[in-house]
């Protein structure tokens, strides 16, 4: 049964890496980042599996779905964490499951220690005093869209991860914890997104809503393993984070090819799939809604943006229109955390204005019904 969830399977064994991202440069002094990711041998970015990946399931002893058992640690910033948000609303089981949001800058995970080094994500409160970069640069404001964990009162998501004997990480988001066994269930956002989409339906406002169709499902899973996650997904941190021109060449080139193919292929319909919008939709447009304000600068993914393919900027605004998707999207969160929380990316933390295109405009894609 797990298999099903299991979206994608790209190997990237740990044990094949030379060293992981952030000490891939030791003479540059620079804080212990929170990734979940390694460098290569050629100096390409490698992202590790996600450790924790227990499932909830009907009948299941250890981890059944129950009102207000579970709570995600969610990061707007996060295009994994954005995206299990979404799930949560669409389903309309934000009454069942609880979330609290991080800071989007990573702060000190241990502030009391100095001998330790990790920055991650922090929790803070709205109104809270500024963050300033890992570098100490900036002032990045704690507003309202925060959220603390107040189940656990954790200052970190790291300090959850501990609590629950992980003292290794990576400390990720999105993160589904069990309140009832104060326990890790799963931080592999593909897992929780199908969770959230099968296992809850007779607690969620909208059962009916369903994004994994089966009439789809090898068609999609397909497209997901072969193009949009590899290529797309995580074809911009692919682009952003390779530590050898040979790397990026290779990442920004598969990039723009598959965009060029998906723009294609929204030019004859709707979705990914058809006329049904589904979990492949989500993700490709959580990678897409970030890539003019963050990534064609940040990643260098700048051959061309998405308000240059009509297409798929018609799509991200289509999707964009969907209430329970907009609500998720915090484009102040998506830029600071990119541009203030890698000092080795973006040293005194400053955030471009460019905050991509109107999202609000017509996307006239109904006419593909």
């Amino acid at each position: 049964s797990f298999d099903k969830y299991r979206i994608f399977n790209i190997p990237q064994n740990p044990a094949d890496l030379f060293h992981t991202y952030n000490n891939a440069h030791p003479s540059i002094k620079q804080p212990n980042m929170s990734t979940n990711a390694g460098v290569g041998k050629r100096g390409e970015y490698k992202r590790y599996v996600s450790k924790h990946q227990h499932l909830i399931e009907k009948g299941s002893k250890e981890f059944p779905p129950e009102a207000d058992r579970y709570h995600l640690h969610i990061a707007l910033a996060c295009p994994w964490a954005n995206g299990v948000l979404s799930m949560l609303y669409l389903k309309g089981l934000d009454h069942v499951i609880s979330h609290s949001v991080v800071h989007p800058t990573w702060g000190k995970t241990k502030p009391d220690d100095d001998s330790d080094k990790h920055y991650g994500w922090v929790y803070r409160k709205p109104g809270d005093e500024p963050m300033k970069n890992p570098l100490g640069h900036g002032s990045f404001k704690c507003d309202d869209a925060l959220i603390p964990d107040t189940f656990t009162n954790a200052k970190s998501v790291r300090e959850v991860f501990n609590s629950c004997g992980d003292d290794d990480g990576p400390f990720t988001t999105p993160l589904l914890y069990d309140k009832k066994t104060k326990s890790i269930v799963c931080n592999e956002s593909t897992v929780i997104l199908r969770m959230l989409n099968d296992q809850f339906n007779e607690l969620a406002k909208h059962p009916e809503v369903d994004l994994y169709p089966k009439e789809l499902e090898e068609e999609l899973e397909s497209l997901n393993n072969t193009l949009v996650y590899p290529t797309v997904n995580n074809g911009v941190y692919r682009s952003g984070f390779a530590r050898s021109q040979e790397a990026y060449n290779e990442a920004v080139s598969q990039l723009f090819e598959s965009l060029e193919t998906l723009e294609e292929r929204l030019s004859n319909q709707r979705y990914l799939g058809g006329d049904k919008f589904t979990w492949l939709d989500l993700r490709l447009f959580m990678t897409l809604v970030r890539f003019d304000p963050v990534y064609i600068t940040y990643f260098k993914t700048n051959k061309k943006r998405i308000v240059d393919y009509p297409n798929l900027l018609g799509f991200v605004r289509d999707v964009y229109s969907m209430e329970d998707v907009k609500k998720t999207i915090n484009m102040d969160h998506i830029k600071t955390h990119y541009f203030t929380s890698h000092p080795s990316h973006n040293t005194f933390g400053i955030i471009p204005v460019y905050s991509g295109p109107d999202l609000e405009a017509p996307h006239n894609r109904d006419s593909f019904h």
